[in-house]
């Protein structure tokens, strides 16, 4: 028999139904009789009859036809709303809308699994499980760690120890013994008192990665978490079951308590949850949908679900993936960016990089020689100003390998802090718990290793380092508009005065990156005492977390920008032809944006290119990419005529031909 959970006036109601053949009116009729039932004055309607109502879906908002069988419309125990006509649409199911674009927004049930021992989860593994591709097992060995520890917590218990956190109050109240019989209250107050956050919820994709992120700590075996909840938590991530989490509200230490305590809470079966099954309801609805039990959190238990970094980790690592992402394909645009301006490939030859022994920088230059203009791929651009008299182009495009390999160190050290922060394995790292137990010692003992000051400044880094991308391809576009520099029309666009082209856009950028300018500022150098100066210093690393999202946000969206401009200064070369791969490129993005001809809604046009950039299975990077790897393979020593303007002379040596430094 089909049942379908229903709101109605702010109540859960589930209500059965006896054939798939019945409407949703009949439906919605048979809530609001229900709804009526169980009020003292019938809701203040004299009969069912005279209310009318419209029924929509709780997950995607939709309206639903009245006259059409459940059968037909709906899917068994789904969630859906009665709106009664006067009353205002009930705001609870509205989606979150986070800032930024929705990487990984649609949902499918995952059929592969990945196992969690709490050592090897990579930052590519963690976004993966956001995306929804995986479910999660635990390892055996991470089993027989988890029980063992949890053996210690009950053996304090039973013994009456009195031990921080398990039978002491918390924070100011550390030296508060608290009886046995409370302990699970102790707890269960823990969770909702510390559920304090404020803001938009993470996205479902973010909250993901916060579970899994949070199981991975816990598989380790030293929180004291029993089997038996662990095994409930990772059910509920299986099934998608998302609690509501604020972004805001954590300090870093100890640990990110505020979203944390949200997650647990929806784990207990209070406050708002979400799944693709039922979008946002009460939790313990839609645990119950997914056939769940709540959690009934044992002694101990509140404090080991609560007490660590994994807000800042788990927003980090996608801060970490989405910024290595753009920085790729910035190369590929960077060098499309030079193409139309008729810039040189002397800047990037191979002599030139290994004087100055950065491997990043070298690689950048070597991704620039495998798509400008060479024997491998020749460029009719490029060979229609073979022999001009210019001979080096501005910092923004000559520089790029050296701006870029900053950026690459400062990856390095954010991506190297955060897999610290994955995977306890020293000392150094950032452990997992204010109390941590250590089953072969018998024994628990308070540290400090809830601290996210490593995080915090892994990500300041980062968002510094990022920024710089935007920064130069902001300048590039001013050279893509203004005609005393690119040679093209002004503003990229026919008849200008009549029409504006690319003039806002590049507003847009130059906004963008000033905005930047301030989120850079690092947020790991504040700090405020909190809990009656017991928490005396804290790291901030939520907000260095977030905000390093942001600068990333903004920095796709410049480079979305330069993408579409540097598209733009291809038509005004036509008939000739760049690059292979660029060409490719070019294509891609033609395959979404028109060339623009006259002024239109550019909006959506950056929007669309922007899209280019962050999805990973059409990006800008994906395209350009078997071309670099068949150029790395199958490289050409050039044999054309020696050119200061037209291509790397590095590859000269090999010819025994010496260099021409003619300009």
């Amino acid at each position: 028999m089909p049942r379908y959970t229903v709101h109605v006036r702010g109540e859960w109601l589930a209500v059965p139904c006896q054939s798939g053949t019945s409407t949703v009116g009949w439906l919605g009729k048979e809530a609001v009789r229900r709804y009526m039932k169980n009020k003292p004055d019938n809701g203040g309607f004299a009969s069912v009859e005279e209310v009318k109502f419209y029924v929509r879906r709780c997950k995607g908002l939709g309206l639903l036809d009245l006259e059409d069988t459940v059968e037909d419309a709906l899917e068994d125990n789904e969630f859906v709303e009665v709106v009664i006509e006067g009353d205002i649409m009930s705001p609870d199911f509205i989606p979150s809308q986070p800032e930024g674009v929705h990487l990984y927004s649609k949902y499918r049930e995952p059929e592969q699994y990945i196992f969690l021992d709490g050592n090897s989860l990579t930052t590519e593994d963690l976004v993966n499980l956001g995306k929804g591709l995986y479910k999660i097992k635990l390892t055996p060995e991470a089993e027989a760690k988890v029980s063992e520890s949890r053996e210690v917590i009950e053996r304090i218990v039973k013994e009456q120890t009195v031990v921080y956190g398990i039978t002491t109050g918390f924070g100011k109240f550390a030296r508060t013994v608290i009886p046995n019989n409370k302990l699970r209250e102790l707890q269960v107050n823990l969770v909702r008192s510390h559920s304090a956050g404020v803001g938009k919820p993470l996205s479902p994709e973010r909250s993901r990665m916060l579970l899994a992120l949070r199981i991975n700590v816990l598989a380790k075996g030293y929180s004291g978490i029993s089997l038996e909840t662990l095994q409930q938590v990772i059910e509920a991530f299986n099934a998608s079951c998302l609690p509501y989490i604020p972004e805001k509200g954590t300090v870093g230490a100890s640990g990110d308590l505020a979203p944390l305590s949200h997650l647990a809470l929806g784990l207990i079966g209070e406050g708002k949850m979400w799944s693709p099954k039922s979008g946002w309801a009460d939790a313990k609805y839609v645990l119950e949908a997914h056939g769940l039990r709540p959690i009934t959190l044992k002694p101990k238990e509140g404090l080991a679900l609560i007490n660590g970094t994994q807000m800042i980790t788990s927003l980090g690592c996608e801060a970490v993936e989405r910024a290595g992402a753009i920085a790729r394909q910035a190369d590929i645009i960077a060098a499309l960016t030079l193409e139309v301006l008729k810039g040189t490939t002397r800047a990037f030859d191979t002599d030139i990089h290994a004087v100055r022994p950065h491997r990043g920088q070298a690689e950048v230059a070597f991704r620039f020689r495998s798509l400008l203009d060479s024997d491998h791929h020749p460029s009719e651009i490029a060979e229609s100003h073979r022999f001009c008299d210019r001979v080096q182009d501005a910092y923004t495009m000559r520089c790029c390998p050296q701006h870029k390999h900053s950026f690459s160190e400062d990856t390095l050290i954010s991506d190297r802090y955060l897999s610290c922060e994955l995977n306890f394995h020293s000392y150094l790292c950032l452990n997992f718990s204010l109390k941590m137990v250590f089953a072969e010692r018998a024994e628990t003992i308070s540290g400090g290793n809830f601290h996210g000051e490593y995080p915090a400044k892994a990500l300041d880094y980062l968002a510094i380092g990022v920024h710089e991308l935007a920064a130069i391809s902001e300048r590039r576009i001013e050279r893509l508009c203004n005609p005393s520099l690119s040679e093209l029309p002004a503003f990229l666009v026919t008849e200008g005065g009549l029409n504006s082209g690319f003039m806002i856009a590049h507003c847009t950028a130059a906004a963008l990156v000033s905005e930047n300018k301030a989120l850079c500022h690092p947020s790991s150098v504040d700090s405020l005492s909190t809990s009656a100066a017991t928490e005396d210093h804290v790291s901030m690393g939520g907000w260095a977390a977030r905000k390093a999202l942001r600068v990333i946000e903004h920095v796709e969206q410049v480079l979305a920008i330069e993408l579409l401009a540097a598209c733009q200064g291809i038509e005004f070369l036509r008939p000739l032809r760049t690059t292979t791969p660029l060409e490719k490129v070019y294509d891609l993005v033609r395959s979404v944006v028109r060339p623009w001809i006259k002024d239109r809604f550019m909006a959506p046009d950056i929007e669309a290119a922007h899209r280019l950039l962050v999805e990973q299975q059409v990006s800008v990077w994906e395209v350009a990419r078997p071309y670099i790897e068949k150029y790395r393979r199958e490289h050409i020593p050039e044999s054309r005529p020696i050119s200061p303007t037209a291509f790397s002379l590095g590859s000269l040596d090999h010819m025994g031909v010496g260099h021409d430094h003619r300009h």
